[in-house]
């Protein structure tokens, strides 16, 4: 029989990068630590881009007793990002890559036995990621475990192999599904049961499922089950779902042959004070804030995410998009990794009927020209998923200064697109120029629209809301508008809100917080909802209707009038001030009234038995606890018409005219660099790349500045500067 035994506690954490029997040595003196830990999870998420990379140790000792079994191994499910590991003083194990299983036998038990795996975090010019808006956290932070099975048992170690493969395919005329079921292992049969069938075979066997009850979505996640016995007793099992699927690329994303719209969020593995050391209860809550939000697809960014989560996705029919680290910044030397890392996704996910896609990278050329070996890797990739998996399709996110004819496009089966057109820079109408150039260009090509959004301060508010404000208002501004892009365009194949959750980089100083990105429609201790979370929980939700008041948050407010927005999933209405009925509104999701302030007023917004109330109230003088850059917040025009000599340079001239000069260019270069530095790794990594230059190229430098949270008083000293240079 197989016994699993997790290894939680008596651990000793040894922050130090030491040779292995120093460590062991002196173990004792080490912190004692319960997993899954990592020990960036305060100094990873408080800005400044210093927290500690480096080798630290993990050392426990392990009784005889809690290794017995005919054979004994060892499994890590996750160690970020290269780990290396020791069993009473021997070296049995290195792995490279943080974010999937490894496993390794142990031999040579012992009365008593020390286990001691070092894990490194450090920068590496071969394991992926390097170059990543996101936090890299050091240390065991998934479960460890001992599995002990008879001396016939299935295969353990082969890429962290579960043992067992399902291969579901449906017959969309007759809905009849061939369930081919595949077993590695040291036996000479093995006794496989789907179904309430039972075979007795080598290790492959193939059942038929008459009229088969599909895994539909979120619709009805229904999930069967295969399961594998040796004689010995060892068995593993593995739940499967029978589904079809397609991508059209006018109509979109289909499941079971029905057009099934793919619209939903991302998620990263991190939470404020635990960074990725999760919990299943973290898991669990984090899904539970999916199904509230409506959505029934993930974009589990950008790596392997824990089996428990993927295993949540089955269950309640969200349609996931799974990818491996390769993000940002191509590396010669990461080729083997990167290959690793695809292998292992798939083996270990294979089983999963949530998965849809395979992701290839990230944004890789971010950072990194198109070139022949860039190319070669992704070709690779591509290959080694369509021959470890022939089911499913693969896809790319590609950063939105790719050019659109760029052979890199040409590789996977599908592709999408990260736009941040109202945000990073340019306005909110070029994200939907954008895709109707390239679907009038492309007909035939499957697009989707893998991040957008724009960060947001619950702290921060304002009647006017502009881009780079950091204000709620904005944020949800934003989201209204590409909300309506995207129910305007049904052939994205799917569309996915960059991120469900505010998340840990700690390269990023911007907006109020240190440390973190803020794009989340929940904050990242997962206790406020933005507005905007509402917005997308209007569309999506069918299941629980509600209205919910947009700012409440924004409770001092100073002016005669005032804007009350509510989102709602209701098909009507009525606002209520003080008690008093103001009107009613009938409409879709966003419906907007207008009332008068004049001392403190209590809100509400009522449809049937749903209902929502805040509290708002008007004074004399603007809140300035509500505005990032008080500075900015205080100036809409900074410069009068005539102002600047149209001899000189000026702030008014485009960036790209100030490039042309080499007295404006440097100037302007330091002060750009400083810019990108405060908005993490990525930015500084991708300031150089050309397509982003060209953008930037046709902008005003004081409109870039503006987006960059510049004061007034540093516009104006620059553009003194630039006025002293003829042209």
């Amino acid at each position: 029989m197989r016994k699993i035994t997790v290894l939680k506690d008596g651990w000793k954490f040894l922050k130090a990068d030491i040779p292995a029997e120093t460590a062991v040595k002196y173990a004792a003196q080490g912190e004692d630590v319960v997993l899954p830990h990592t020990w960036n999870a305060k100094d990873g998420q408080d800005g400044g881009n210093d927290y500690h990379r480096g080798t630290c140790w993990y050392v426990r000792t392990l009784s005889k007793e809690e290794l017995a079994g005919d054979r004994v191994f060892l499994e890590i499910n996750g160690a970020n990002h290269t780990a290396e590991v020791w069993f009473n003083g021997v070296q049995i194990a290195h792995h490279e890559g943080g974010y999937s299983t490894f496993r390794a036998e142990l031999t040579d038990i012992q009365d008593e036995n020390v286990l001691a795996v070092s894990v490194n975090n450090a920068d590496s010019d071969r394991v992926y990621p390097q170059k990543a808006d996101f936090t890299f956290y050091g240390g065991l932070y998934r479960e460890v475990r001992i599995i002990a099975v008879p001396e016939e048992h299935f295969e353990l170690l082969k890429d962290g192999t579960p043992g067992i493969k399902v291969t579901p395919v449906v017959d969309p005329e007759t809905g009849t599904a061939e369930v081919t079921v595949e077993t590695w292992h040291n036996a000479e049969s093995v006794e496989i049961t789907v179904n309430g069938e039972t075979k007795h075979v080598q290790n492959k066997a193939v059942f038929t499922i008459p009229h088969a009850h599909l895994w539909d979505g979120v619709n009805d996640p229904y999930l069967y089950t295969a399961e594998a016995k040796l004689a010995s007793g060892d068995a593993v099992s593995a739940r499967f779902g029978c589904r079809y699927y397609r991508c059209d690329p006018e109509k979109g994303f289909f499941l079971n042959g029905k057009s099934y719209p793919l619209r939903g969020v991302s998620r990263h593995q991190d939470r404020a004070g635990k960074g990725n050391a999760l919990s299943i209860e973290d898991h669990r809550s984090d899904m539970e804030i999916i199904k509230e939000i409506g959505a029934n697809t993930v974009r589990l960014a950008h790596y392997q995410h824990a089996q428990e989560f993927y295993d949540l996705c089955d269950e309640n029919g969200i349609v996931v998009w799974a990818e491996i680290p390769y993000i940002t910044m191509h590396m010669k030397n990461g080729r083997e990794n990167t290959v690793q890392a695809m292998r292992e996704l798939i083996t270990q996910c294979y089983n999963h009927p949530s998965i849809a896609v395979w992701g290839l990278s990230n944004e890789i050329t971010a950072a990194s020209a198109v070139d022949e070996d860039l190319l070669e890797n992704h070709r690779i990739l591509n290959d080694l998923c369509h021959h470890m998996d022939s089911t499913r399709l693969t896809t790319m996110a590609n950063v939105f200064m790719l050019e659109t004819d760029s052979p890199i496009l040409d590789i996977p089966d599908i592709n999408s697109y990260n736009l941040y057109f109202g945000w990073y820079l340019g306005d909110l109408d070029q994200n939907d120029e954008f895709f109707d150039e390239y679907h009038a260009k492309y007909p035939d090509r499957v697009i989707g629209f893998s991040e957008y959004g724009a960060d947001a301060n619950p702290a921060f508010h304002s009647s006017r809301p502009e881009r780079s404000d950091y204000t709620e208002e904005y944020q949800a501004l934003y989201h209204e508008h590409i909300w309506k892009m995207i129910e305007d365009r049904p052939y994205l194949w799917a569309t996915h809100v960059w991120n469900l959750f505010d998340f840990a980089a700690d390269g990023r100083d911007e907006g109020g917080k240190h440390g973190e990105n803020q794009k989340g429609l929940v904050t990242m201790d997962r206790r406020t909802r933005k507005d905007a979370f509402y917005l997308y929980k209007a569309a999506w939700n069918k299941q629980e209707k509600f209205v919910h008041l947009y700012g409440r948050r924004y409770e001092n407010r100073a002016e005669d009038t005032t804007e009350i927005k509510v989102y709602s999933n209701c098909d009507t209405v009525t606002l209520f001030v003080d008690g008093k009925e103001i009107g009613t509104k009938n409409g879709h999701l966003v419906f907007t009234f207008r009332i008068d302030l004049n001392g403190e007023h209590e809100v509400r917004a009522v449809s049937g038995e749903y209902t929502d109330t805040m509290t708002i109230r008007r004074v004399s003088e603007p809140d300035e606890s509500y505005i990032f850059n008080k500075a900015a917040g205080q100036v809409t025009n900074w410069f009068d018409a005539g102002e600047n000599d149209p001899a000189c340079f000026s702030v008014e001239d485009t960036y790209g005219e100030l490039l042309g000069n080499e007295q404006t260019k440097a100037i302007i270069s330091g002060m750009m660099e400083k810019g990108a530095s405060e908005r993490g790794d990525v930015a500084a990594a991708v300031k150089d790349n050309p397509a982003l230059i060209r953008m930037m190229s046709r902008m005003t430098m004081l409109s870039l500045l503006k987006q960059g949270g510049a004061d007034e008083e540093s516009v104006r000293q620059l553009n003194r500067i630039l006025q002293g240079i003829r042209k």
